[in-house]
């Protein structure tokens, strides 16, 4: 156990944040600047609690905390991290503050804007404890918990501060999401009915290694799958993120398709792979299936969209079928390359949202035909656009080639045919990348513009840590790594430890 709580006060910070901002008297403007200030508080010191971080312990689990919270139903406030879990808070944590600058000006300054300010801001806040709790609870209950009380934030920053649409995109996320979560609580509780009970019978360790019916393991681990497949989200129960997306402000679809889609190939891992390891494997033929046509077919309509928002959305739908392929290739490159892959997203993903986002403001439209010759206005944003862009294409020497290549060698060994199959889509990103920098940044200078200016100081403290990133975890992989590969080595073991039992079972 942990001596200083320290995933407690990474959630703890924020929620106060919030209430702070929400409650206290004074003007939009000072609202905005003490939610940043909570947010570079929080990342401060999630920092410090990294360099707690032990890579290679042999416990599962650091920077641990377990308090009994009901014990008559076998739930308690568990929190700890591994590798996978500490990398993915981390990109949190620093994304948080990149999308609150961003979001500077997103509310309009109207009759009721300081009031509607207080509220987006907090709501942003709320959402970081929620994104902390979820990847930190060791507890499959609270676990549960965090993945539903996400939902909460995320409805009223869509559906009060979203586009024209809002209510609609708000609504069909919200319903996806629930449907998801229904069905993962009806197996939670039935995978505790299976377990050794006691109050403390949620601990994922308590649940891992158990001895389950095979047709029980597979509905158990279907349950779990399911929600997670919506919110990574997986084809065919992907419609829900491009209308969300489009209708989000830049900030909130940032944080929803950068962090918060990870839960699900994140709950992967940690659920569907260790707890029901004999069910993945009877399930990985289709899911490598669906991975394959989710590669596919998210760079084929990334392609082919001119709204820019929904591009970007269905690039992730693309991205989020190679992070799936690693997952349940089941090797250790992959899954390393799948974790990776993971906190890569993440960034490339905030930058394009927000990159965009620049442009959208000073045009007034999100339509890539309304575009043309825009970097001869805005050479600035424009050259970083294009930074993003490549990264988002996997060019070697940037962020997302590591990750790629991994997962694509990792596959190759296992499932050589899905593996030659994604290899396609390295084409398609080129194609859409591409095009959609030749459409929107080349040809004449457009006409008509007056008192357009390159970015702003505030808009390069946006964009200049993500650059940064790209060009050192593309240069200099090692120290991510180094923290995600112990945590997949452990999580693959209970795999492979179980296959090799049930060979030795078989041969009896």
């Amino acid at each position: 156990m942990s001596s200083v709580p320290w995933l407690t006060l990474l959630m703890v910070i924020p929620l106060v944040g919030s209430a702070v901002v929400a409650f206290l008297p004074g003007s939009a403007e000072q609202a905005k600047r003490i939610a940043l200030g909570f947010s570079l508080v929080t990342l401060v010191l999630g920092v410090v609690a990294a360099t707690q971080y032990k890579s290679g312990g042999t416990a599962q689990f650091q920077l641990a905390e377990q308090h009994a919270w009901i014990p008559q139903f076998g739930v308690s406030y568990a929190l700890g991290v591994d590798g996978i879990a500490l990398v993915l808070i981390l990109m949190s944590l620093v994304l948080t503050p990149v999308c609150l600058l961003a979001a500077w000006h997103d509310v309009p300054e109207d009759i009721d804007g300081a009031r509607r300010t207080k509220a987006y801001f907090a709501l942003l806040l709320v959402l970081e404890t929620f994104m902390v709790g979820v990847f930190a609870a060791t507890d499959v209950f609270l676990f549960y918990v965090f993945f539903e009380a996400m939902l909460i934030p995320v409805y009223f920053l869509i559906g009060r501060f979203g586009g024209a649409r809002r209510q609609y995109a708000a609504m069909k996320f919200l319903l996806f999401s629930l449907a998801g979560g229904l069905i993962m609580l009806v197996a939670v509780i039935a995978l505790y009915l299976q377990g050794p009970g006691g109050a403390d019978g949620f601990l994922i360790a308590k649940l891992t290694g158990l001895s389950l019916d095979p047709t029980t393991e597979r509905l158990l681990w279907v349950g779990f799958f399911i929600a997670f497949a919506i919110k990574a989200p997986m084809v065919p129960v992907h419609t829900w993120l491009p209308d969300a997306a489009t209708e989000s402000t830049p900030a909130t679809a940032t944080l929803l398709v950068g962090v918060l889609d990870k839960v699900g190939t994140f709950g992967m891992i940690r659920f569907c792979l260790q707890l029901f390891p004999n069910a993945s494997e009877w399930a990985t033929p289709l899911v490598v299936v669906l991975a394959v046509i989710s590669v596919l077919y998210g760079a084929l309509l990334a392609i082919g969209q001119t709204d820019m928002m929904r591009l970007i959305a269905y690039t992730s739908i693309s991205h989020f079928g190679f992070i799936v392929l690693g997952i349940f290739a089941v090797t250790n490159v992959a899954g390393a390359g799948a974790s990776l892959y993971m906190l890569n997203h993440g960034f490339s993903t905030a930058a394009l949202f927000l990159i965009a986002a620049m442009f959208i403001r000073r045009r007034g439209s999100k339509r890539i035909p309304d575009f043309g010759g825009w970097q001869r206005v805005t050479p600035g944003i424009a050259g970083a656009f294009l930074i993003a862009g490549l990264s988002t294409l996997a060019l070697p020497g940037l962020s997302s080639f590591v990750s790629e290549f991994l997962v694509l060698v990792g596959t190759f060994g296992a499932h050589p045919v899905a593996a030659v199959l994604s290899c396609t889509a390295i084409i398609l990103a080129a194609l859409y990348i591409l095009l959609w920098y030749k459409r929107v940044m080349t040809g004449p200078k457009p006409e008509g513009l007056t008192g357009v200016r390159d970015w702003s100081l505030r808009e390069k403290w946006v964009a200049a840590p993500l650059i940064a990133f790209f060009i050192v975890i593309g240069l200099y992989p090692k120290p991510a790594l180094d923290v995600i590969n112990p945590a997949v080595d452990k999580t693959l073991s209970y795999v492979h430890t179980n296959a090799a039992t049930v060979a030795e079972g078989s041969t009896k």
